[in-house]
């Protein structure tokens, strides 16, 4: 089973995965106890599946307390600036399930990313009250507000902006776009900017599936896929892209992606103190 190879990979290198990497996985311990909690009961098929799933949530919980300890010890800073985030309970499932709009594709994208790594850190730990010791958590400044709201920005600018307004949503951060001013964005609310933000995810993620998926395309192809689901957005869950997916997997390591396409990603897109190893997880 695919799952059981990727948290296999997991139980070996669970102490050089970096904080995205480990996020990824404490959103798969929460998609698996909500899975486990409210699985059928209604033949042996149905017992048979809940009972691996339980197996593999108790194998998760027991690897992930080691990577959470391994990363507060090899960047405490870091570690406390998104310690919220690193806990199962923070990470809300979709009450309901929607889909994307395509009138809501950008007429046009920037080639560049509109993407600071910097700027968005220090936005999200303004959202998560941990810009310092007992922090006020929802903050929004005027730069956060611009940049997390900007349309027409690509990739990983683009799933960082809806991953700001998830992380504001799960905190309860109710007033988020207070003091924007902007009469063009009079009307827009939080939840019409996710489905804006997942409208244009979707779209580059079938110019992507089109034009090829091969090395840094792999992994903003599956971190879209990953958020705007946990989002709620059900057309992204197509069969074609899973069966790609899946063939990506090295079946002896249980991994995804090649770890020299791995490291040259964060090469570009972490800054110096936080260039760890990083697993690609679904």
């Amino acid at each position: 089973m695919s799952l059981s190879k990727g948290i296999t990979y997991f139980d070996m290198q669970g102490r050089n995965i970096n904080l995205d990497g480990v996020v990824g996985y404490i959103i798969l311990q929460a998609q698996l106890r909500e899975a486990t909690r409210t699985w059928p009961h209604s033949d042996f098929l149905s017992l048979s599946q809940r009972a691996a799933a339980v197996s593999m949530l108790k194998r998760l919980n027991k690897s992930l307390s080691t990577a959470v300890n391994a990363l507060q010890e090899t960047d405490p800073n870091y570690f406390k600036e998104f310690e919220p985030i690193l806990h199962s309970s923070f990470w809300s499932l979709p009450a309901e399930w929607g889909s994307t709009d395509p009138s809501l594709v950008y007429t046009s994208v920037r080639s560049m990313e509109c993407y600071d790594e910097h700027l968005s850190d220090k936005c999200m730990t303004l959202l998560l009250g941990t810009w310092k010791d007992n922090g006020t958590p929802c903050i929004v400044t005027k730069s956060c507000r611009d940049t997390m709201t900007q349309f027409g920005c690509p990739h990983y600018s683009l799933s960082h902006q809806l991953l700001y307004f998830m992380i504001g949503t799960m905190k309860g951060c109710s007033r988020m776009l207070k003091g924007d001013l902007r009469l063009s964005r009079v009307n827009i609310t939080v939840e019409h900017y996710k489905r804006i933000f997942c409208t244009n995810m979707i779209k580059s993620n079938q110019d992507i599936f089109k034009n090829g998926l091969t090395g840094q395309m792999q992994d903003i192809f599956i971190e879209n896929i990953l958020l705007c689901g946990l989002e709620g957005f059900s057309d992204f869950y197509k069969l074609d892209w899973l069966q790609s997916i899946l063939t990506w997997q090295d079946q002896e390591v249980g991994c995804f992606g090649k770890e020299e396409d791995i490291s040259q990603i964060f090469e570009e897109f972490l800054d110096a103190p936080h260039k760890r190893m990083a697993a690609q997880v679904i």
